[in-house]
């Protein structure tokens, strides 16, 4: 008390005092702006709990296990979650667009209404019935119209069939016939000649009709005309159902929404029917687990880039409908994306693990001396500190000195983010959650589930797993005896059971046969771990097929079938994971071959000096890309960096089965400092 009396009264420099009043209001400023912990609405150390045949149930489902159907009691089906966001948001700003260099303009909730009942009008007007069995395919970028496209199907029961280019145009030809799509919503001319060429050389005789976005010529309705096909524009389509208004024929829980295909691996896409509680079900699990503060609310808005036709971005716009938020929409060019992000200043940012890598690439290599680097680890240090204690915020003076920049990047406004798709590494996560100031959700799922199985929950500041199940759904681990993982020991393959899982797959028994077992398990194929906090951690694949960061499917086996028909290639290991966006691989020169074709391009030495000679690389690489365009091989399944290595797979070293099949893991493990080393390269 005599030390306070003192400091306080006797008398001190000048300097001194400055600094002293100087500590205490920043002292008060952290005090009064450091906001409250982010509650958990789960004892983070016990998320999940055991439920009877070894599956596993979140922590936030009551004792009698009744798995959420709904979010909210009036909102049952995707149309009444629609209706609700027009009821709450009082008529609010809905769907957001931009030209280049302008702001967003909005079209309010009763505006997307009106206009999906006209469009739903027009296609019944033209003979299309209202019921689940009318399939309506829709082509187009994100975009309003892609929205009001799918709310005029649900106003009168019909369902969606999303069709997208990264697909393939055989693909498409197979999802037109495979559904029965006679008509098509396209948002360009370009994408609508795509359709008709498919009419012309009489690969889809059930497609009938094409409606159009976007302006086109006069000569395209003529060659529709040719070959049975009607081009209408979707403005005119709408004044006809406007003069011809049908009254809605609102859709059952049970009732069929989408025909979601998935793009697989080998074969033909396979169609995931899922119905409207699928989704609705899968959206209520995710906002579950939010604390109530959390939840979306009219107040908020949403950036639209993720692609529609997956059911990611689906589930994200159908809970910002729900809260009757605002969702606006990308230019249409991803290089365009940061642009619109500060224009919009969305609040939720939906977001894969590709994107989320470039950001954290840009805000490491933006700290070149030693110095900064320095800095920014101990601000990171600092925050993330907080982080863990549930604080959540981007007002400290880390974020003023050091991480402003990257958060008005994304437009300053961002509170909740979250991301899935592809995995995402830990390192990248735990950064970001310090450097953003938001809540970073990561879910993991498949379309099968609808989107979502398992999600993090708030308050969980650790990485390196995919959260809990659901309270849609429950989930359990298998025994998968061949690769040694027992439920016993708390690992297996993944299963789903509950109101997010899909139907089947569409004409396709065997395959649904393969996906569902007989009690309605839904099998994922991938290898889970049950942490001890009760979250689940995704650890092997059952078979040898991974997933790119960006999300696409690759299985390496059909890769490497096609490059060792290169003349110089005797063996080739395929390489590739989820935290990567492309391929590598080790490739084992012909010994018999290569000196031929090292000579041709001026190069001599033994096998190991021409391994290392980047001019054989170069060619090599070259054959292999060449030979996988003639086979079809898309972009991302084309190797981008190869490493030669001297000598032969063989059984002797431990490289080959006895049937001669490569040991992957093996082969990854050994040569782990080469993949490692291709991949560093390429940064």
């Amino acid at each position: 008390m005599d030390f306070l009396f003192q400091l306080l009264f006797s008398p001190l420099p000048t300097s001194a005092i400055i600094s002293l009043l100087a500590l205490a209001a920043a002292t008060l400023f952290y005090l009064n702006t450091r906001p409250s912990p982010v509650r958990s609405p789960i004892d983070l150390n016990h998320q999940s709990v055991g439920i009877k045949d070894g599956a596993r149930k979140s922590a936030l489902l009551e004792d009698n296990n009744n798995l959420l159907s709904y979010f909210y009691d009036n909102a049952k089906t995707i149309y009444e979650v629609f209706q609700r966001g027009l009821k709450v948001s009082g008529n609010g700003p809905c769907l957001g667009y931009r030209k280049p260099g302008r702001p967003y303009q909005w079209l309010k909730y009763r505006q997307v209404s009106d206009r999906a009942e006209h469009l739903g009008s027009g296609l019944l007007h033209r003979g299309l019935k209202p019921n689940t069995d009318t399939l309506i395919g829709i082509f187009a970028q994100n975009r309003p119209e892609w929205v009001i496209g799918e709310l005029a199907c649900y106003t009168y029961s019909m369902v969606v069939v999303p069709l997208y280019d990264t697909l393939g145009p055989e693909a498409i030809v197979f999802i037109i016939n495979q559904a029965e799509i006679s008509t098509v919503l396209c948002d360009n001319q370009k994408k609508a000649e795509t359709l008709l060429q498919t009419r012309e050389k009489g690969q889809t005789p059930v497609l009938k009709t094409i409606i159009i976005m976007d302006s086109f010529d006069a000569e395209l309705v003529e060659r529709g005309t040719k070959c049975g096909v009607d081009i209408l524009s979707m403005q005119n389509l709408e004044a006809l159902g406007k003069s011809n208004l049908q009254k809605p024929v609102p859709p059952k829980p049970d009732d069929l929404s989408i025909i979601c295909f998935t793009s697989g691996t080998t074969g033909n896409p396979k169609g995931a029917m899922l119905t409207h509680e699928n989704v609705v079900s899968d959206v209520a699990g995710v906002l579950k687990g939010f604390e109530t503060s959390i939840v979306p609310s009219t107040q908020d808005v949403s950036i639209s880039f993720l692609p529609l036709a997956h059911m990611f971005e689906r589930i994200v716009q159908s809970a910002m409908y729900g809260a009757g938020a605002r969702v606006g929409f990308f230019q249409g060019d991803i290089r365009l994306l940061p642009d619109d992000m500060k224009t919009l200043q969305p609040t939720v940012f939906p977001v894969v693990p590709r994107l989320l890598n470039r950001i954290y690439d840009k805000v490491q290599s933006g700290a070149k001396s030693p110095f900064k680097k320095w800095l920014l680890n101990f601000a990171v240090e600092r925050k993330y500190a907080e982080v863990r204690e549930g604080i959540i915020r981007n007002n400290s003076i880390w974020d003023k000195l050091i991480f402003h920049k990257v958060q008005e990047s994304l437009g300053g406004r961002v509170r909740i983010m979250v991301t899935g798709a592809a995995p995402i590494s830990p390192s990248v996560l735990t950064f970001l959650r310090t450097a953003l100031g938001c809540q970073i959700f990561e879910g993991y799922g498949q379309t099968e589930c609808t989107a979502g199985c398992t999600f993090t929950a708030p308050g969980d500041a650790t990485s390196g797993h995919v959260g809990v199940p659901l309270p849609c759904n429950i989930i359990k681990l298998v025994d998968v005896e061949e690769m040694n993982y027992f439920a016993s020991n708390g690992e297996g393959e993944v299963c789903i059971k509950g109101r997010n899982v899909f139907k089947g797959y569409l004409k396709d028994p065997e395959k649904t046969a393969e996906a569902l077992d007989k009690d309605g398990w839904l099998h994922t194929g991938d290898i889970g771990k049950w942490l001890p906090s009760g979250v689940l951690k995704i650890i092997d694949r059952k078979k040898n097929i991974f997933k790119l960061a960006q999300g696409e499917y690759i299985a390496p086996e059909k890769i490497e079938n096609v490059y060792i028909r290169s003349e110089p290639v005797a063996q080739v290991f395929v390489h590739g994971d989820s935290l990567q966006s492309c391929l590598v691989a080790i490739v084992v020169p012909d010994p018999e071959v290569l000196p031929g074709f090292a000579k041709n391009l001026g190069c001599q030495g033994s096998i190991e000096e021409l391994c290392k000679n980047t001019e054989i690389k170069k060619a090599i690489l070259s054959d292999m890309t060449k030979l996988g365009k003639e086979a079809g091989l898309k972009s991302f399944e084309q190797v981008k960096a190869v490493y030669l290595h001297p000598e032969l797979f063989t059984i002797e070293n431990g490289l080959l089965t006895p049937t001669l099949k490569a040991k992957r893991a093996e082969l990854k493990t050994l040569f782990q400092p080469q993949i490692d080393k291709l991949y560093a390269d390429m940064q």
